[in-house]
């Protein structure tokens, strides 16, 4: 066995990776930059290796500083993770020049499958179904255009070296054809140091689910089950889990043994994944293998029990796989929410910033439930500019998928992330969201359910009395709190009463507290009531409540007169206030936010690359204002209505932070 490997990554992967060879005794290399010095991967590893400025394409994607990494710490072995040169051909040659062990697959099969229209004609050949499209190199919009048009719209345009939604758009017209030709070939030059573009039909309603293989260099091959990954924005992964509700055994079997023999066919070994479109009649589609580990394999590890990173490790070893397709059993149900450093509030536009508060939830593992948190950061680390914007990915698993669900709403609940903008409340939303629960989702469940962006999510009644209750009881224990501080003025004794009036969602719920020393009993005005039971003291920002028998979790903010309290998605201010206090408080007037109807505010931090307009252009609704790149992503920013362009603030270059103003309109 290895020694000694050397992770060619960073972040959550890179952390997973040290989690494995650890666990099989092997010392770990890490490489960092500038950026990454205080990393959590770097001081994981056993050594750690400098490697060059913030940008990837100055240090993590440079095969030269990688190799001389490895000659300085006689690694005999790399892991690549995902993403930067995980599948890159020209990296494995020079590990192979320097007699260093690849931890993946061999180089045909990274240059075959890796290359997205060299690997749909090898698909086509070996017997997979393949989505219809143009395999062809693309001269420029035009072509892109004509093609197009022959293929039908929708079409997809794609980076033929990409991976991570980079470089991906989807046309319905000549015009969006045009411009996402050279979109995507921006974003892929930058990314993947290639810009060939391809484009394929847009299949609609479409399902996303992938088959995970995993290979020997002794003609063994298996798969281990399939991933659902529809939920997504972007192209970009959300929420993935295993099995999918949608797949019977029948097409399972069917996907599977098509994955085996097509990674077969090109002589894979180590880990990899067949990706496939599946249609509502469960036809499904070839759409890509990723020759690497996928972000989202922790959800197959849980229902199978099978270290992925541990096998690639040993099957790079020359070691024969230990087990046979008959081996492998399903055993209840995975999911995986990724967090990323988005607003949702502002359209999922990257956050950047220093992570004030940092607390995943407790990870669990027994034979009833687990939660799982694989992650890069750590509280008071920094979110950089420079890389992708997924911080940790949250696991949970149960006997069956409604167990599963549960557990990832109070995992959910449970996890305290400050300092940056930040996914959870949508994961939250999409947890409860009826057509995730029901498994009835395809890729455009967020486009579908979700037009106009994110902007939090009310509470169904049950939920709001019991959260009511739970502030009422909570704010009753910060007030004897209050009445206990010492050196008080004599004859100023403080008296907590039972009647308060809870403002919360709109409404108002006037409720009586019957407490005692297990707890409280909090009744509403018809009559009902609830039980609370907690060990909240003021002060903590995560409270966990007994409500009626249910588990009820909820971050918890003090704000004058009452809580902020967030759980399932919700983001609220919530009043506890005498009758009396209540009564004047509706006579307060609300404060308005600021008009900014006639300002363009960059949404996120990040770099001007374009501005397409100038002073005194008169610009229509939709129309294409700037472009604003942002963690690898390029945003174009579009005129919300027809309107006059008055003052430019922003040129090609600049650098922004949030809310600066890019122009004004008249």
């Amino acid at each position: 066995m290895f020694k000694k490997i050397l992770i060619a990554n960073r972040g959550e992967i890179a952390c997973r990776v040290i989690k494995s060879a650890q666990k099989m005794g092997i010392k770990t290399v890490a490489i960092y930059s500038e950026a990454d010095k205080h990393a959590l991967h770097v001081k994981m590893a056993d050594e750690a290796v400098l490697i060059g400025p913030p940008p990837a394409n100055e240090s993590y994607i440079v095969i030269d500083k990688v190799m001389d990494a490895i000659r300085q710490t006689g690694a005999e072995a790399v892991h690549p993770g995902y993403g930067f040169l995980s599948e890159n051909k020209l990296f494995a040659e020079a590990l192979a020049r320097e007699g260093v062990t690849f931890i993946g697959p061999p180089v045909g099969a990274i240059e075959s499958m890796g290359d997205k229209i060299t690997s749909k004609k090898i698909a086509k050949e070996a017997g997979v179904a393949t989505v219809p499209g143009h395999m062809g190199l693309i001269a420029d919009a035009e072509e892109a255009v004509k093609i197009s048009r022959e293929i039908g719209y929708p079409v997809m345009l794609k980076a033929s070296a990409g991976g991570g939604g980079k470089g991906m758009r989807i046309a319905w017209n000549d015009e969006e054809a045009r411009e996402g030709f050279q979109s995507s070939k921006n974003e892929a030059a930058s990314s993947f140091g290639d810009d060939r573009i391809f484009i394929e039909k847009f299949i609609t309603q479409p399902r996303h689910i992938e088959i995970q293989v995993l290979a020997d260099a002794h003609g063994n091959a298996i798969y281990l089950g399939e991933r659902e990954c529809s939920i997504q924005r972007r192209n970009q992964k959300v929420i993935e889990e295993a099995p999918s509700p949608f797949l019977d055994e029948k097409t399972r079997k069917k996907m599977g043994n098509q994955a085996v023999a097509l990674a077969k066919a090109v002589g894979y070994t180590s880990a990899g994944t067949v990706e496939f479109i599946v249609d509502g009649d469960r036809n499904f589609y070839f759409l890509e293998m990723n020759t690497r580990l996928q972000v989202e394999h922790p959800v197959t590890e849980l229902i199978t029990g099978v270290d992925l990173v541990e096998q690639m490790i040993r099957v790079a070893n020359g070691e024969e796989l230990a087990l046979r397709q008959k081996d492998v059993k399903l055993n209840g149900w995975a999911v995986e929410s990724r967090l990323y450093a988005e607003d949702p509030y502002r359209n999922f536009l990257p956050s950047i910033g220093r992570l004030s508060r940092y607390r995943p939830p407790e990870e669990v593992a027994d034979a009833t439930r687990a939660v799982r948190n694989d992650t890069g950061v750590f509280e008071g680390g920094e979110i950089s500019m420079y890389y992708d914007p997924m911080i940790a990915k949250l696991c949970t698993w149960g006997p069956d998928r409604a167990s599963a669900i549960e557990e990832m709403r109070v995992a959910l609940d449970s996890f305290e992330v400050e300092g940056i903008g930040h996914n959870l409340p949508f994961l939250s939303a999409v947890m409860d969201h009826e057509k995730f629960t029901s498994g009835n989702m395809t890729t455009a469940f967020i486009e579908e359910e979700f037009p106009d962006g994110f902007d939090g999510v009310e509470l169904p009644e049950d939920m709001l009395r019991r959260v009511a209750a739970s502030a009422a009881a909570m704010y009753r224990v910060a007030e004897i709190r209050r009445t206990r501080v010492s050196g008080r003025m004599d004859n100023h004794e403080r008296k907590v009463g039972t009647d308060w009036v809870v403002s919360l969602q709109g409404q108002e719920f006037p409720v009586v507290i019957d407490a005692d020393p297990m707890g409280a009993t909090v009744t509403f005005k018809d009559g009902k009531s609830h039980r609370v039971s907690s060990g909240w003291v003021p002060g903590q920002s995560l409270a966990r409540l007994d409500v009626d028998g249910t588990l009820v979790v909820i971050k918890v903010g003090k704000i004058p007169g009452g809580f902020r309290m967030r759980l399932r998605g919700a983001d609220m201010k919530v009043f506890v206030r005498t009758p009396r206090q209540a009564e004047l408080a509706r006579l307060m007037p609300e404060k308005m936010p600021p008009d900014t109807s006639k300002l363009l505010l960059c949404p996120m931090p990040g770099l001007i690359v374009s501005v397409a307009v100038a002073i005194g252009d008169e610009v229509q609704e939709g129309q294409a204002l700037c472009t604003v790149e942002a963690m690898k992503m390029e945003n174009i920013l579009r005129a919300e209505k027809k309107t006059v362009v008055s003052k430019i603030h922003a040129a090609a270059g600049d650098s922004l932070a949030v809310d600066d103003v890019i122009m004004e309109f008249e």
